[in-house]
This record gives structure tokens, sequence and C-alpha cells, in this order.
């Protein structure tokens, strides 16, 4: 069976988390995206913990479905238990900032793990709680609560707070993890590097890649996800699967166009200016617009650790393919040609979910003819097969800003809806 797994997401007990984020509407929003199995996230927040505890009840071994659904549909969708921690500490001679994303198969194991890491830091003050916890120490003690409990590096290239960030990261794996190496076999990408980037750097040649949205709120979810075919479904299944980097097993993932991402080029938020890692190096490490040291993006990090022999564009053997998308809502504003989700874009994709099944059913699957009957709106249908086919301009993220995506060129005139009905 076919399973989408949103690997990556957070409570409403996370900073900057919407309210919203709650288990009913993650049940609600995951059958709109067509997500099978959701990540709980922030299960180390005690309210987050009691109210998983109180929602859940076991289905298939090692995940859990909602008690009272708000919908039939909503009882299909699948939990597995998940949180995101943030260790900081000093190693080599420099402060670490690296974000982790943990599983359990059970509650009791979620519980063992929390008993240990309120000894030490506040697992209250936030839903993705600050550590002072060594990356290598988190592991054990995730492995002390149940040897299938797992740990998978968060958005493994964001400057500030991720295993190979420019800002507080390591340049390999056995510089985090040493000795116990061999129990990491996954890295999560971030929306601002996908799969061929990672092909770069030969020392994850070994690793899986997997993709989550990292949603902060409802609409978010599945901006980038992790498809798998597994013969029955379960907790271990589902992490075998992702081991095996088997391509029949792990199929793809879901990405989002790196360039969007908010740390793909170099630059400076405050000045507003991002530069390619070509003109970074032209510079001498300097931002051309203020003169100041550049927040190093993804783009340019990969690039410092990548093999010589392995160029921008270098296509590894044997890797799990991906596909890059632009979330539905997202597409509906272009070519309604507003800023931001109005009522008018959100009644569109509500009645084309509704219509079609799911959100990733629209954007994968769907023919340019069932997207028009469905939206009403050609341009739709057109934009929708031009981000399948690649065919947009993106202004490059930096910096905490996230890049400008464009499928209809200035002035470019789409075709009218007289142009495809008639």
């Amino acid at each position: 069976m076919r399973v989408i797994f949103d690997i990556h997401n957070h409570s409403k007990y996370a900073r900057a988390v919407s309210k919203e984020m709650v288990p009913e509407n993650l049940a609600l929003w995951a059958v709109k995206k067509g997500i099978d199995v959701i990540a709980t996230g922030d299960l180390t927040h005690p309210a987050w913990f009691k109210e998983l505890k109180e929602k859940l009840e076991p289905a298939e071994p090692g995940l859990f479905t909602l008690k009272r659904p708000p919908s039939k549909e909503a009882k299909r969708v699948k939990f597995l238990l998940s949180g995101e921690i943030s260790c900081i500490y000093s190693k080599g001679g420099k402060v670490r900032r690296i974000h982790h994303l943990v599983y359990a198969p059970s509650f009791e194991a979620a519980e063992k793990m929390n008993n240990k890491l309120t000894w030490i830091g506040n697992l209250k003050a936030d839903g993705r709680p600050m550590l002072g916890l060594d990356s290598k120490k988190l592991l054990k003690i995730l492995l002390e609560a149940s040897p299938e409990a797992y740990l998978i590096p968060a958005h493994a290239w964001t400057p500030w707070f991720a295993i190979f960030g420019s800002k507080s990261g390591f340049d390999s794996l056995e510089e985090c993890f040493e000795e116990l190496t061999s129990h990491i076999f996954a890295i999560e990408t971030g929306l601002s590097s996908d799969p061929a980037m990672n092909w770069r750097i030969p020392f994850l040649d070994d690793i899986s890649i997997v993709s989550g949205s990292d949603a902060h709120s409802l609409p978010k979810l599945g901006r980038e996800a992790t498809v798998l075919d597994i013969d029955s479904l379960s907790y271990q299944s589902i992490f075998d699967a992702i081991k095996s980097r088997d391509p029949k097993r792990f199929l793809f993932t879901i990405e989002f166009f790196p360039e969007e991402g908010k740390y793909h080029y170099d630059g400076h938020r405050d000045v507003k200016h991002s530069q390619s890692p070509e003109e970074t190096k032209e510079a001498g490490g300097k931002c051309k617009q203020c003169g100041r040291p550049v927040t190093v993006g993804v783009m340019a990090r990969v690039e410092e650790l990548a093999a010589k022999d392995r160029p921008e564009g270098y296509e590894s053997k044997n890797r799990i393919p991906f596909k890059k998308l632009v979330p539905l809502l997202e597409i509906i504003t272009e070519v309604l040609g507003v800023a931001s989700a109005t009522k008018a874009a959100k009644k569109i994709y509500e009645e084309m979910v509704k219509k079609i099944g799911s959100e990733f059913k629209v954007l994968l699957e769907t023919s340019r003819e069932e997207i028009i009957s469905a939206s009403g709106n050609p341009q739709i249908a057109q934009a929708v097969i031009r981000v399948r086919e690649g065919k947009l301009t993106i202004e490059p993220g930096y910096d905490g800003e996230f890049g400008k995506v464009k499928i209809f060129e200035e002035g470019e005139k789409a075709i009218a809806p007289q142009e495809t009905l008639f």
C-alpha cells in the first residue's frame, strides 16, 4: 500500500505555531492534503503529551488514531509519536545549535525519554524544547527508552539550527554522533535543499533522504512529505522502508523547490539583499550591500562539503527520486493575482479538494481537464501542469526570507477560459 507520511510537524504548544494545531484539525487537514500518517510533533511537551494520550487510541502497531474523530475520513488518518528537540552545547571549540526529530513506538517509550529529559531542561517552556544536551547524549537517551526509538537530524542544512548548518553545525555525521553514528539512517532535507543537493555529499551515500513539512499552521501540512510502499501499516514497517533505500519500498519524497526555502542563498535580511555563493566568494565572504559577513545559505554550505567530482546537477545512481511541488493554495493565489490566500482563493481550494479527493491528487495525478472541471479556471490547470514540468521562476530565499515563486512571467498572457473551454 502507498503511504504518504508527513514526518515533521508541531502543535499549538510550540512557539510561533497556530493555536489551531490540535489533533482533530491535524486529522481533518491530513485528509484534505492526502496524508495517511502524520507526525504528532512536540511529544516532549507535558500538556501536549497529556492531550495526545487522552485523544488517541492504538490503531496499527505503533500508530494511533483519534478516539472521537471529527469526520469519518479523519478516522483513517494515523498518528505517529514524534517531537523536535533543540540541542545547544559546546563541542570542538564551537557552540552547536542542532535540531533533531525524535520518534517513539509507544507512549511508554516516549514517557521514559521525557522523564530523563525533564532533569536536563524545562520541557514546559516550548513544544520544541531547547536543552543543553549533546546530540550523542540525546541519542543515548532515546535508545535507552526503546531500541525502536529513532533520531533523524532535522532540516539538516539550515544555517543556525542544523547538523550541517553554516553557523553552528558539523562537517560530518561522525563529528556529531561519534561511535553512535551507525544509528543515524536518515536526515531531513529541509525546505532549502532537495535530495539532488544532498547526493553531492559522499558521506551521505548510505543515508536516506527524507522530507517533512515542519508545519506551524494547518495549510502548511504536507508541503514536504515522504512516500512509501509497504505491505502492512505499522510504525516499524514505515521506518524499515525508509532505512531500506529500496525504490520499490521508498518511492519518492515530495519537496519544496529549494530556491523557495528561507535559507537557500546567502544574504542579509535587514538590508534586503541576497547573493549567490559565487558572488559571496568574489566579495570575500562579505555582503555586497553592507560589507558585513553574510549569513551563508544552504546552497553555499552544500558546495563547501560536496565532492569535487560531484558538481551541481550530479545524478546519483540508485537513489530515491523526488518530486518538487508548489502548494495548491499558492498556485491559486498567483492565478487570482492576490498577495495572500483570500476567501475566494480558499473557496476554490476547498472545492477542488472536495471534488478531486486531496491536494496531492490534484498536484501529482489529476489531468488538466479534471482540474479545469473542478476549479472552473483553466489558468489553475495550466499553472499546476507548469509546476509539474518545473516551468517556473523563483527569486531565491535568504537569511530567513522565503523565496518568491512566479509561475507566469511578468506581462505573460495565460490562456483565457474561453480558449480552453471552447
